[in-house]
């Protein structure tokens, strides 16, 4: 009954949240597109260190205004917050450390699809066996996959798989802790 209560509250303060604008900075040269696609039509072009406004955010995009021009540029390429109020490597590194288990590494590892959760809402997450059903669900035959890659004009292409992790006295992780 909570987490129905729990849905309901976040459904109805959506459009919210969707409507809030907030402030972002372009962190490296980047194209603005009509739409979030990377072959998209190209409406503009950003520059490292400009402000932009993030208007919208939706498939590893955010939907963003730069002067009088608006279009979509790739989530990592733009840092939430005015310039200078954030810091990138803690905003991704809460994240990193709960995804990869490298805490304190400095080896940090970030996934566009997880950027915008809060640690909450991932320590929250609960297995959902429909939802992985559904997902495997979407598999294909191999010959699927074949006749898929013929169409596209793909090529096979033969790689080395990484070796196998040695085991060290220390453990798994080579005596680090």
């Amino acid at each position: 009954m909570r987490s129905i209560c729990a849905w309901v509250l976040a459904l109805a303060l959506f459009p919210l949240a969707a409507a809030a604008q907030e402030p972002g900075t372009v962190l490296k040269d980047d194209t603005l597109r009509a739409e979030p696609y990377a072959d998209a039509k190209p409406v503009g072009n950003l520059k490292k260190g400009s402000a932009v406004t993030i208007v919208k955010r939706g498939s590893g995009w955010y939907q963003v205004k730069s002067g009088n021009t608006q279009g979509w540029v790739r989530m990592l390429s733009v840092r939430r917050g005015a310039a200078g109020q954030t810091n990138a490597a803690g905003e991704v590194g809460g994240v990193a450390a709960i995804a990869t288990g490298r805490a304190g590494t400095g080896q940090i590892v970030s996934t566009t699809g997880v950027r915008g959760l809060s640690e909450q809402e991932l320590k929250g997450a609960k297995f959902d066996e429909a939802q992985l059903k559904k997902a495997e669900s979407f598999a294909v035959s191999g010959a699927e996959a074949k006749v898929f890659a013929d169409r596209g004009a793909l090529k096979a292409r033969k790689f080395d798989y990484l070796p196998v992790p040695q085991q060290s006295a220390g453990g798994p992780q080579g005596g680090r802790r």
